[in-house]
């Protein structure tokens, strides 16, 4: 039995006062802070279950241990006779990855246990633990006998499980330590007994400096993330464990490669470091795959993206009967957040979502709508429930709700309706917290009993109907029974909503009208910067005929230069340079068709711009999904830097609009000036209609 010094003192404590100590009791009486108590009790918690007893509060917040009195008697024995430590489970599992990744191809067990100071069945069990976690990163963890216990990896793959280890079970301690490093103090053993508090202090300030500055500052956990992987990085390659030289040829040279090289030679200045062009390619494929802090960075232009994101929201409005399609806040907030989620799943870098479990039993209706959406927008794409509970805070937030106002019902039909079925209904409860209520019917009562009052029939025997669905499972419920239970639930979704409220009226509609009301004069703004955001597109907007051309970049160098000439720009150079570090973020061509949308925004950029030029001869650009592709109609979108939540709006709507439809992509790539501006004017005129209007 391993339990710390603090855990041993707070189960004692809860044992002898049973309901007199609270959080902030123990913390008094332990000097330490409420916040370390609270992460204790987790542990805590997973020693009481190894006794069939459980950690609960009393109305007032009082904790008192749950169980039968012999349990608590042995748990109470075991205390007496085990020697407390000051590592946890996962700090020793810590120490043992560490040196798994650091001291070697291969260990024998015994030496292993001796250096951990445990069991070889606690070793075992460990080794068991740390397997799982590395196959989600590729990574194979061996054990042979007369061998000993092996690991088979990439060197990237191993820097991302190293690293996500220390984010995700000791992410508070990091963000301590760098915090008492940002103070001045001077720590002389290595954070959590690996990080160098020098390297660590030198980094956050770094890239405090460079990165995280207003154009893009990232949220919080990704910053210490990147503050994790640039100190890793350093410490592996120092110790010689380097990674596969990158082709220079397949290497993508994006924004991030260019400020993580610059990063890098810093950091081999400041800090004597080694840091070699494949650390810098791995450091800007994390940065790339950071979220980047409020919604207003995302790209307004993702044409193929906002595509896909607007299907998902229409997908969870029809199953959950809420319309979801107008919020623009909600879209331009999975735009920004998305962009780098697919990056990240696509590099397979592992997410960790502290509040996933939270979020499932808070909201398990908008859990399974947003994953089935996913599921059937995104076919190409499996979402672990980590990055689906993200999203699902997104929508959450645009329903502005505090909890789902949908009960899921379920009947359970068995023989006799007494003994197993009791225990059955009471495990799909524990098990499947979408369900709120189950009744239980035996064999005789089904006959008499409505169906219709119930979204779920669960059966222990096949029953004689034809027109009623219903599955049938183990009494004991298996693991596979309880798959085939959540995977109804979510291909039925929009049946079990149908019949119900989502979210009562009440909040659907007056509340949110209530808490979304503006005030006159912000109204009134957005009324100036919509009038004004059309006015400026549609007076600009011009079509061009490009007969000889040698090449996309002239045309638009011309069209750059127009704009100049009629003063909707001041810089036509600083234009042309912001257009070609766009096209090299990512490709422009608009795949399956002949345009291309090239857009930028500059300080020296007057007011909106959409225009369209047509040329007699294909050119070849690069497309959104990173293939050459042949276009004959070049989309130019300008902006100014700074813009109004309207006016993106606006912009947004325009270039989702490119793709929405076969005919829409006909019109735009028609040439047809007369046809185009039509298109704009009905596209302005619905946007009036159902967001100002309506409003």
């Amino acid at each position: 039995m391993f339990v710390t010094f603090r855990e041993k003192s707070i189960i004692e404590l809860i044992v002898r006062t049973a309901g007199k100590h609270t959080v902030h009791s123990l913390a008094t009486y332990i000097n330490v802070s409420a916040r370390t108590i609270q992460r204790d009790l987790k542990s805590v918690e997973k020693t009481l279950e190894e006794f069939d007893l459980e950690l609960k509060r009393t109305s007032n917040e009082g904790l008192f241990i749950d169980g039968k009195n012999e349990q608590v008697y042995r748990l109470i024995q075991n205390l007496m006779s085990s020697q407390p430590t000051d590592e946890t489970p996962e700090e020793r599992k810590l120490n043992l990855l560490i040196i798994l990744l650091h001291e070697g191809s291969s260990f024998k067990t015994r030496m292993l246990a001796n250096q951990l100071g445990v069991s070889a069945a606690t070793l075992s069990a460990y080794l068991d633990d740390l397997a799982e976690w590395l196959g989600k990163f590729s990574i194979a963890l061996t054990r042979k006998r007369g061998v000993g216990v092996e690991l088979d990896g990439e060197e990237a793959n191993k820097r991302h499980a190293l690293a996500n280890y220390f984010l995700v079970y000791f992410y508070e301690e990091i963000v301590e330590q760098l915090y008492l490093l940002q103070q001045g103090k001077k720590l002389e053993e290595p954070v959590l007994g690996y990080f160098s508090p020098r390297y660590l202090a030198a980094i956050d300030c770094l890239v405090n400096q460079r990165i995280n500055n207003e154009q893009t500052r990232l949220a919080d956990s990704d910053y210490i993330g990147l503050v994790i992987h640039i100190c890793l990085t350093i410490q592996r390659t120092e110790n010689h464990f380097l990674l596969n030289p990158i082709a220079e040829v397949v290497t993508e040279y994006t924004s991030e490669s260019k400020l993580m090289d610059e990063l890098c030679a810093e950091l081999n200045a400041d800090l004597s470091a080694s840091l070699t062009t494949s650390d810098a390619h791995f450091l800007s494929v994390v940065l790339r795959g950071s979220k980047v802090h409020g919604a207003g960075w995302g790209y307004y232009d993702s044409v193929l993206l906002g595509k896909l994101i607007k299907n998902v929201i229409e997908e969870v409005s029809t199953n959950l009967h809420v319309d979801l399609s107008d919020d623009f806040s909600l879209y331009q907030g999975l735009l920004a957040h998305m962009g780098p989620s697919i990056f990240r799943l696509n590099q397979k870098l592992e997410l960790y979502n502290p509040l996933t479990d939270e979020i499932k039993r808070k909201y398990p209706v908008l859990f399974m709508a947003v994953a089935k959406s996913l599921e059937k927008v995104f076919k190409d794409m499996d979402f672990p429930a980590d990055e689906i509970a993200f999203i699902v805070l997104h929508f959450g937030s645009a329903l502005l709700m505090n909890e789902e106002k949908v009960q899921i019902n379920a009947v359970v039909i068995c023989p006799t309706g007494i003994g197993t079925s009791k225990m059955l209904a009471s495990r799909i409860q524990k098990e499947i917290v979408e369900i709120n209520a189950v009744k239980i019917l035996s064999i005789n009562e089904f006959q008499s009993a409505h169906f219709d009052d119930y979204d779920l029939i669960i059966s222990t025997i096949r029953l004689p109907l034809t027109d009623i669905d219903y599955i049938m499972v183990s009494p004991l419920l298996s693991d596979k029974d309880i798959g085939y239970i959540e995977n109804y639930l979510q291909n039925n979704l929009e049946k079990i909503t149908r019949k119900k409220r989502y979210l009562t009226p009440e909040i659907q509609q007056d509340d949110r009208m209530q808490n979304n009301k503006p005030s006159l004069q912000t109204l009134l703004q957005e009324i100036k910067d919509v009038q004004s955001s059309m006015d400026a597109i549609l007076n600009n907007f011009q079509v061009y005929r490009e007969h000889q051309a040698p090449d996309h970049w002239q045309v638009l160098n011309r069209m750059v230069e127009q704009a100049k000439t009629n003063r909707l720009i001041t810089d036509a150079p600083a234009v042309m340079h912001q257009l070609e570090e766009r096209e090299k973020k990512g490709g422009l061509g608009i795949p399956d068709t002949t345009m291309g949308l090239f857009h930028c925004r500059d300080d020296s950029i007057q007011e909106l711009i959409f225009q369209v030029a047509h040329l007699e001869e294909f050119c070849t650009v690069e497309g959104m999904d990173g293939q050459s592709m042949q276009i004959k109609n070049l989309l130019l979108m300008l902006a100014p830097t700074k813009m109004s939540d309207r006016e993106q709006e606006i912009l947004s709507m325009i270039s989702t609009s490119l793709i929405e439809s076969a005919a829409s992509m006909m019109i735009f790539s028609s040439s047809n000036e007369k046809m185009i501006r039509q298109k704009l004017e009905d596209l302005f005129l619905d946007y009036l209609q159902n967001n100002l209007i309506k409003e």
